[in-house]
């Protein structure tokens, strides 16, 4: 007998469809609908049975459907080892729909009845519909909003829209981490939290959205506003009407007869005072350590303790100088809690010690604790790869006992029925959820990784993922649903982590891809997952501009990229040398299962699979370069802490009246004193723009006055970057070493 399944909100998916949804999950009058279910295996025919409230009774044969019909191809990110695991998770061939091409003004209800089975329970359909009725309250102050309009049906309201006013001259600068162009005027655009693997610029989508941005005139004036919630926003910067910024808000779930609240805060003044009273609301950075501002190294497959003290040998052994390395592949990858192949009796899900393990001398890591006291005594700090997702399926009883520790103790994340949240995404699916929105529940979660810090003496967390929340009808133990808690998820998580490294005399070093407005506090961010392609590295320079342009302040990316084959060597080269020059220097590489060739973005592994040795030397040259550059981003970082100056900041904050700097996006400030204009194309000669003032080129020493473009042949061992003239005494020296 068949049975067919129907979820009108499908799996939460924020940007793809899954086959068994309604598509919107909140019809709207005048646009179209998509009916869809799966159903089990030989079903042979389905019919979408609509009874209206007026009485009239519609039945309609369904279509049937396999996974080409679905969103998954446009969501795998290409080659790489979770493209796959992405277009499975979405591909189904077992699908039925059907569809309107305009939904009319008629409330009903709705099921499947298949040929032969037993039809599906009744589903409410209540067509939603745009007004300019006086359904809410909109506070924006300082402002009067065009455009007002309320979403609303049978079942209450929805979303509310508006409008702001946008000057001929003005540029849009902001809404978080942002890889497609660093003006968003002309766009269309969203935030909320997703994990878009690879090429985030052709799609538009982000793993630290905000719903924050400046206006900036070409003038000098700025303005910048907030939209006051954790749910999901939208944005139309200048599209659909030249002249108007159009916000449309998500509200959740409104009853009929209540009034909606959409708060924004709006401020006038510079970028720098509108920066400040957004990270007043939000919180502000932290200061780190310096040894964050060195050099970092990784590799997904360096999995091993021999691997990992091999390459910090090579290191060494070529006088590359390592701040930290950051070890990936070392747990069972069940609990992100044990390291692989470590003896121990299974417990009961309570947190553990380092007495609790043992290590075969011939196993993968046969001392962690020698480990870290050697890197240590190097003058490496450590940092641990974590996730934040509990396998119990398919596990041993080590982390089985985790898991019903986990869920016995109440911080999961639910659905809507009580039930434990199994992660709907690629990657680690059916996974438990942490419920982290609470003190208790990130208090329950670090207690059990503990020992890390306390016994072993590692020095922070790489605090990957953050974006597996989904689905509008999760609950959160702060009392939040999904559609109001899911962005707030990676903030907590980076606090979670951060409070674990305080409590043991620790800086609050995590290294988080995922955030929202409120992460600014929350440690490191670099900006995911990559191809090594010039493509990519121009998307990374714009996503730390647009990044920091919000209050992020320690901010870098995979240099040259982390996924495919070893990035060309001119590619390398240029990232490299972009890499010194802004505020986290790190390389890294995707796991690629050992295959030959191998694909770390060592210097040596790249220089001899391009046949380029030279590049060595170059990795050399910048590392020490910006060795000899810590004392100046310390002093900077510094004082982007107390300032709101962003430590790695667009042209607009100290240069908002010169019109010419909308034409040169990529060039930003590291620090108060240096100009910096990545080449991120294949190029020898790269033409810079000088803004007012006297500049002087770091490399040969010649001074340039401001208001003109500098144009000039570049070597691989140099980037273009200026001093200020004023400041060139002091920097000099500096730049010695990289000569």
């Amino acid at each position: 007998m068949t049975t067919v399944h129907h979820h009108p909100a499908g799996v939460g998916h924020p940007y793809a469809h899954s086959l068994d949804q309604l598509m919107p999950p909140t019809p709207v009058v005048g646009e179209p609908l998509r009916f869809g279910v799966t159903a089990s295996r030989g079903c042979r025919a389905v019919d979408l049975e609509v009874e209206f409230t007026d009485g009239e009774t519609v039945r309609t044969p369904m279509g049937r459907v396999d996974g080409a019909d679905s969103d998954a191809a446009s969501l795998a990110g290409g080659e790489g080892h979770l493209a796959a695991a992405q277009e499975a998770a979405m591909a189904a061939d077992n699908g039925w729909v059907t569809g309107w091409d305009r939904v009319a003004a008629r409330d009903g209800r709705y099921r499947f009845v298949p040929s032969d089975g037993e039809p599906t329970p009744w589903f409410d359909l209540s067509p939603a519909t745009w007004t300019a009725d006086d359904l809410g309250d909109l506070r924006v102050p300082g402002v009067a909003p065009t455009r007002v309009e309320w979403l609303v049906s049978r079942a209450g309201v929805h979303r509310a829209r508006f409008g702001l006013p946008l000057g001929p001259r003005e540029h849009v600068v902001g809404f978080g981490e942002r890889f497609d162009a660093v003006d968003q005027r002309g766009r269309q655009l969203d935030a909320v939290v997703f994990e878009q693997y690879k090429a985030q610029s052709r799609h538009g989508r982000t793993y630290l959205p905000m719903p924050f941005a400046h206006v900036i005139d070409e003038d000098g004036g700025a303005w910048g506003f907030h939209v006051r919630t954790t749910r999901r926003t939208w944005f139309d910067v200048g599209v659909t009407l030249p002249d108007v910024l159009l916000v449309e808000v998500d509200l959740g779930w409104v009853r009929p007869g209540q009034r909606p609240t959409v708060d924004v805060g709006l401020w006038r003044g510079t970028p720098v005072s509108v920066l400040t009273a957004f990270l007043d609301e939000v919180g502000r950075a932290q200061e780190l350590p310096p040894w964050v501002l060195r050099l970092w190294a990784s590799g997904n497959e360096w999995n091993t303790q021999a691997l990992v003290m091999a390459q910090m040998d090579r290191h060494r052994a070529e006088d590359i100088p390592v701040g930290a390395v950051v070890i990936e592949a070392w747990s069972d990858e069940e609990g992100f809690c044990v390291f692989r192949d470590a003896t121990y009796q299974p417990g009961d899900g309570s947190p553990r010690s380092a007495a609790d393990f043992t290590y075969p001398p011939d196993g993968a890591w046969p001392d962690p604790a020698g480990m870290v006291q050697e890197l240590h005594r190097r003058g490496i700090k450590v940092l641990l790869w974590q996730i934040p997702l509990q396998k119990d399926e398919g596990v041993g009883p080590e982390a089985a006992a985790q898991a019903q520790a986990l869920v016995d103790s109440g911080h999961v994340v639910r659905e809507a029925d009580g039930a434990p949240y199994r992660n709907r995404g690629w990657w680690f699916p059916r996974a438990l959820m942490p419920d982290l929105s609470t003190p208790q529940g990130r208090a329950w979660w670090t207690e059990q990784r503990r020992w890390l810090v306390r016994d072993l003496d590692i020095d922070g967390f790489k605090t990957d993922g953050g974006e597996h929340a989904w689905g509008r009808e999760l609950q959160h133990g702060d009392g939040r649903r999904g559609d109001e808690g899911n962005n707030a998820f990676p903030v907590h998580y980076a606090k979670a982590f951060g409070d674990l490294l305080r409590s043991e005399g620790k800086a609050p070093v995590t290294f988080s891809r995922a955030g929202f407005a409120g992460s600014q506090p929350h440690g490191v961010y670099w900006a995911g997952d990559e191809d090594s392609t010039w493509e990519a590295f121009q998307a990374s320079m714009r996503a730390g501009i647009t990044a920091s342009a919000c209050g992020i302040v320690y901010w870098g990316w995979d240099l040259a990229g982390f996924s495919g084959p070893v990035p060309e060597a001119e590619l390398y080269a240029r990232a490299l040398g972009a890499a010194t020059f802004c505020p986290i220097m790190q390389y890294h590489s995707e796991f690629n299962h050992h295959q030959p060739p191998l694909r770390d973005r060592t210097p040596w592994n790249v220089a001899d699979q391009r046949d380029a040795p030279e590049l060595v030397g170059l990795a050399l040259r910048f590392a020490h370069l910006r060795e000899a550059l810590v004392p100046y981003l310390e002093g900077q970082a510094r004082a982007a802490v107390e300032t709101d100056r962003p430590l790695m900041r667009g042209l607009f904050f100290d240069f908002a009246g010169d019109p010419t700097i909308w034409a040169h996006p990529g060039q930003f400030l590291l620090g108060d004193h240096l100009l910096v204009h990545p080449i991120t194309q294949s190029a020898q000669e790269w033409a810079t723009y000088l803004p007012a003032g006297r500049w002087v080129d770091v490399w040969s020493g010649t001074e340039h006055p401001g208001g003109a473009v500098v144009t000039r042949r570049y070597a691989w061992g140099e980037v273009p970057v200026f001093a200020r003239a004023e400041a060139w005494g002091e920097l000099a020296e500096v730049f010695d070493v990289g000569r």
